[in-house]
């Protein structure tokens, strides 16, 4: 009866299609290159802060304001467990809000940027480095915590924009490669330029420019803000919201869930918990490796020009990687690509910590493999997320986009929680010393390579058993969701959405063969599904129709 979906391309241009014809509707522009670029400019602005704060907060307070690492460690480790309940409970207010004309995760995202990039500012001031040590670290407290939760009021709608902008699976590719090609861009900045900026040879060894009570980090932290808000800018001026669900789809019996419903929905999911396990390893992974390998560079070889040589590498991986995440995930899924990443990962730290190198240049390329790994992964995975509040809408009939994201940037918080207090407490225990011109002994410097080989390469091989073992979005998988919130999208239910896609042929397991028929069905479904296909346009696989005996 009609066209048979036969393959994946038939089912991602059909939702190409759909997307399209919603898009072309009055006043609302076509997604394209601006969506792009706005996007990337956005996570520009977020990561460009972030980078800074994971690389160089602590930094920051240990060799300049000296605070010792184990307290700047459990700063970490608690702020981000209050910001990871903060993370949720600003995704449910979110999805809870009612919709706006500019779009409700653009414009909530914009009230809340001038005071994110005012206290990314402010954390990096030294008016109290000769007051007493309790003050140091009540002020370091406070303007940090704060940081996280307008961090969080910011982040979670940025993030919640991608499934919004396009229901189409190749555009939310496109969008969490732009995604992750604008936070690379501003790590490179911060890779390449910071130490240059940052760090100065002393005798032969690398000292914080200015010495004690130098105000360089208050200089970088002012044009790190700065350039953050223009990106937050540009995002909201270019992005448009697109994907709009039946605002009465959550509703229980007319009323909506309430907030712990809203979260216990979201993460007894499979998909969602799968997700969140893999990204809280592989964030300790990359964020314990990014707070060690400065002092690993400039500490263990001496040399922060190969900090900066370091970034930069990690920038050309990058741009050798980005034309290549597109037809590889099409090929073999995004869950495929991200297992071989974290598997590659778990190799090069791992190895690196048995040869125990000491030349900086070999070091080097094995950080350019842990660099293809992270790009694998970090490429794709905002596109995951989008997969995993697809999945929930298919399976649990609720589209809860901010909440959904939240639940996953509480992962993220949780992995930073972590690796910043390993991090603090590992600098602590290889015995290193505090100060701005302080020199560390040969044992320091041989225990300090052996933690930030040895914790990241266990992290990537943790995030390697979680994706293999927990998490299930295959590529067929989304495939099938895509083609089900398609449907979905033309006035069905959940249940007629799924009735209708399984004789059209597509199933949980992927597309079905060409030329199978459904041997013996249900002929009050068959008739059901008969009449959801003449309401609604979509061609179905009937076994009884004329085109049965053809096959």
């Amino acid at each position: 009866m009609g066209k048979t979906h036969s393959t994946a391309k038939a089912a991602s241009s059909e939702t190409a299609s759909d997307t399209a014809s919603e898009a072309s509707a009055p006043d609302v522009r076509p997604f394209g290159w601006r969506d792009k670029i706005g996007y990337m400019c956005g996570d520009f602005g977020t990561d460009f802060m972030f980078v800074f704060a994971g690389t160089w907060f602590m930094i920051f307070y240990t060799k300049v304001m000296g605070v010792p690492g184990t307290i700047v460690g459990t700063l970490f480790l608690l702020a981000r467990l209050l910001d990871a309940v903060m993370d949720v409970t600003v995704g449910v207010v979110v999805d809870r809000s009612k919709d706006h004309p500019g779009g409700k995760f653009r414009v909530t995202m914009m009230r809340f940027t001038a005071p994110l990039v005012l206290l990314s500012f402010l954390m990096y001031q030294t008016f109290a480095i000769d007051a007493a040590m309790w003050v140091k670290i009540v002020y370091m407290s406070i303007t940090y915590v704060v940081w996280c939760f307008f961090y969080s009021c910011v982040n979670i709608p940025f993030g919640s924009l991608a499934s919004t902008i396009s229901a189409d699976a190749d555009d939310r590719t496109s969008l969490s490669t732009m995604r992750s090609m604008g936070g690379t861009i501003g790590g490179l900045i911060l890779g390449i330029v910071a130490p240059i900026v940052i760090y100065q040879k002393v005798n032969g060894h690398q000292v914080i420019r200015g010495g004690d009570g130098t105000h360089i980090f208050s200089i970088v932290a002012a044009v790190v803000s700065i350039a953050a808000f223009i990106g937050y800018v540009i995002c909201y001026f270019n992005v448009t919201e697109r994907v709009h669900p039946d605002p009465d789809q959550n509703a229980k019996e007319g009323e909506k869930r309430s907030p712990v419903h809203m979260i216990v929905n979201a993460f007894s999911s499979r998909s969602m918990l799968g997700i969140v396990a893999a990204a809280l390893s592989l964030l300790v992974a990359q964020l314990f490796s990014n707070q060690l390998m400065t002092y690993v560079y400039t500490d263990v070889f001496g040399s922060a020009a190969l900090a900066s040589i370091s970034g930069l590498l990690g920038t050309a991986v990058m741009f050798l990687v980005v034309p290549f995440v597109k037809p590889l995930t099409k090929r073999f899924g995004r869950k495929t690509i991200c297992s071989f990443a974290s598997a590659l990962g778990a190799v090069a730290m791992l190895l690196l910590f048995v040869i125990q190198t000491r030349n900086g240049m070999v070091f080097l390329i094995g950080a350019v493999f842990m660099y293809f790994a992270l790009m694998g992964f970090n490429l794709v995975i905002w596109a995951m997320i989008t997969d995993v509040i697809d999945d929930i809408e298919v399976t649990r009939d609720t589209r809860e986009e901010a909440t959904c994201f939240s639940c996953y940037s509480f992962a993220r918080k949780i992995g930073q929680a972590v690796a910043g207090e390993l991090a603090g407490l590992s600098l602590d225990w290889v015995g290193y010393q505090s100060g701005a011109t302080a020199v560390q002994s040969t044992a320091t410097k041989a225990a300090l390579y052996n933690v930030a080989t040895l914790v990241p390469g266990v992290f990537f091989l943790l995030t390697f058993v979680c994706l293999a073992v927990i998490y299930p979005l295959s590529r067929d998988r989304v495939l099938y969701n895509v083609e089900v919130l398609r449907v979905k999208r033309k006035g069905l239910t959940g249940d007629e959405a799924r009735l209708l896609v399984k004789y059209e042929g597509i199933t949980p397991t992927g597309v079905t063969p060409e030329g199978s028929t459904i041997e013996w069905p249900d002929f009050h479904e068959l008739d059901k599904a008969r009449e959801l296909s003449a309401r609604t346009g979509v061609a179905i696989r009937d076994p009884q129709g004329p085109a049965a005996d053809d096959r």
